[in-house]
């Protein structure tokens, strides 16, 4: 996992080929302008899902996981609560097809997105995104 300001992504170019091909493209991009949906970037390797999303409660929400790919979290309005575990037990069948699992586990940390700041989640790191945070329970991501 790494959370850091938006305005320090290119840091992390290097990491990963996907993950250079994602920062070049969202340095290049307007992001308050892109529509809701998915944007193609690389094929299958890269893409941007925009959405408008309710937040829901964090306590009692599963966490999610991928193997395939990555999850890169923005904000571009208000700010959400993301949560992080090390492990967890399962919630029901991994979706090879969605790339996502669920899991019960208790916060190991937590934080809160928004205001230029930016998280990544590794394939296999459990994650907890779209939660409320205090005054605020719809964000644009």
């Amino acid at each position: 996992m790494i959370v850091d300001s938006f305005d320090y992504i290119a840091c992390y170019k290097g990491l990963h080929p996907n993950l250079d091909t994602a920062i070049e493209w969202l340095n290049s991009h307007t992001l308050d302008a892109l529509e809701n949906g998915k944007t193609i970037i690389d094929g299958d390797k890269v893409f941007v899902n925009v959405m408008d999303a309710d937040l829901r409660d964090a306590e009692g929400a599963a966490f999610e996981y991928h193997r395939r790919y990555a999850d890169l979290q923005i904000d571009l309005t208000g700010g959400e609560y993301l949560g992080w575990a090390s492990e967890g037990k399962d919630e029901g069948v991994f979706d090879e097809t969605a790339d996502c699992g669920f899991k019960s586990a208790p916060d190991h940390c937590g934080m809160t997105l928004g205001d230029g700041r930016f998280a990544i989640f590794f394939p296999g790191e459990l994650h907890k995104p779209s939660c409320k945070s205090e005054g605020c329970d719809h964000v644009r991501k």
